[in-house]
């Protein structure tokens, strides 16, 4: 009987294409985990304040009219959330390296997957956008993205990534938000552990930045 050989991921053909808009949020968690694993990309930039994800070039990629977009050879593919789990799939060195494959570990990661999908666009996110494009202060954002924090300053009390010991998608889907808050008005002084968190992605191998800009309490 021979022993079964793990086979490598094959790195694309071609350059990654990221349909993107710069200071979005979910366009940086894709772009960040490209850089992660190491992938060759190509950016495109989505020009938002001319309406260019509602022509009938961009919803023939996305019907949602919704940034990001990404085309990997043939694949064509929207939603930040699910590129993420493409990716990891696709091209992580090891088998569960960034989604686990046991259940358990695998809820854990897609609870915090479902969070970057609906308390942290909601509060943090939101927060951003009201600053961002000068709308008056969005406060029901801000207070959802306080208690947002506090449930992750508690979950990062007791473990060093959000799903347990080592750094999954969970964490990529969640970070870009967080580490921008202060743009939309809610501070991270009272959360050490979060910004604790936030320091352990940045020294991760080939980490990226998203672009800041000086807003709310960035300003």
């Amino acid at each position: 009987m021979h022993a079964a050989t793990l086979s490598t991921p094959s790195a694309p053909a071609q350059p990654i294409r990221l349909y993107r808009y710069a200071l979005s949020g979910h366009c940086h968690r894709v772009e960040l985990f490209l850089s992660l694993l190491g992938l060759p990309m190509e950016a495109v930039e989505v020009d938002l304040a001319t309406g260019a994800h509602k022509t009938p070039a961009f919803l023939s990629m996305n019907a949602f009219g919704q940034v990001p977009v990404i085309q990997d050879g043939e694949c064509m593919l929207a939603d930040a959330n699910a590129i993420l789990v493409y990716l990891a799939g696709r091209y992580a060195e090891r088998p569960g390296q960034w989604l686990p494959q046991e259940p358990l570990a695998a809820a854990a990661v897609q609870r915090w997957l479902s969070v970057a999908a609906g308390q942290l666009a909601f509060g943090p996110a939101a927060a951003r956008v009201t600053q961002l494009f000068k709308r008056p202060d969005n406060l029901e954002a801000i207070t959802r993205a306080h208690a947002l924090f506090e449930v992750m300053e508690q979950q990062l009390g007791q473990s060093l990534f959000l799903a347990g010991g080592t750094p999954t998608l969970a964490d990529i889907a969640n970070y870009s938000y967080v580490a921008h808050a202060p743009e939309g008005n809610v501070s991270l002084k009272a959360y050490p552990a979060l910004r604790a968190w936030l320091a352990r992605i940045e020294a991760l191998p080939r980490f990226v930045p998203m672009v800041r800009t000086p807003i709310g309490l960035a300003a």
